[in-house]
């Protein structure tokens, strides 16, 4: 794990939550810059466990899934009572964008994002996963204008008639309607409803 923490040089820190810090960093061995996500394990058990269940949802799915639209996982190691996720690099995301006043979003621009984030999307839906926190601070963006949709910690297969769920996903200002009213039982339209919800941010009023 030395050989890990070596070849990943951090350089700059990016943002901090509950159980998680993110920096960048230059992976030594290809010459390129990567965002590293150190997670802290949770409770007894969940370290017990070696990881805790959100990481390990998000780990399990992004090993398995591969597309230009979604972030790419490149690496995970461990460390102590720490877990690292490495990614793809992405300068920014749609929130910062939008709130960035001296930034003005083309009907160019806002279209690119949209298709971005449906074909990213639509991989996910044809893999039967619902990604449960489509925001635009989970949707990346590089310096290109590539968008990569990110945070799989919410993630989750679907696909059973019977399969009941948690209500109490998507941040509350981008949840459809039935979410709200506390269905237990649904499927892409969550997300799809997430999407119609950026599109109308990503407008300019007037």
């Amino acid at each position: 794990m030395e050989n890990k923490l070596r070849r990943y040089e951090k350089i700059e820190f990016l943002g901090e939550g509950q159980f998680a810090t993110v920096y960048k960093a230059r992976d030594v061995e290809t010459d390129t810059f990567v965002a590293v996500k150190k997670i802290k394990i949770g409770t007894r058990q969940e370290a017990d466990d070696g990881i805790n269940r959100t990481a390990l949802r998000e780990i399990k799915l992004l090993q398995e899934l591969h597309h230009k639209n979604l972030i790419g996982l490149l690496d995970v190691f461990g460390h102590m009572s720490n877990v690292s996720l490495v990614f793809d690099f992405m300068d920014t995301d749609l929130e910062v964008i939008i709130k960035d006043n001296t930034i003005i979003l083309t009907t160019g621009n806002i279209k690119a994002y949209i298709l971005q984030t449906l074909q990213g999307l639509e991989y996910l839906h044809l893999n039967w996963i619902l990604h449960r926190d489509l925001k635009p601070n989970n949707l990346l963006v590089n310096a290109a204008g590539v968008l990569k949709i990110g945070d799989f910690g919410l993630a989750k297969l679907y696909g059973s008639p019977n399969r009941i769920n948690t209500h109490q996903v998507v941040t509350r200002w981008y949840r459809a309607p039935e979410l709200l009213y506390g269905a237990k039982q649904y499927g892409t339209c969550i997300d799809m409803w997430a999407v119609s919800t950026k599109i109308d941010q990503c407008i300019p009023p007037g």
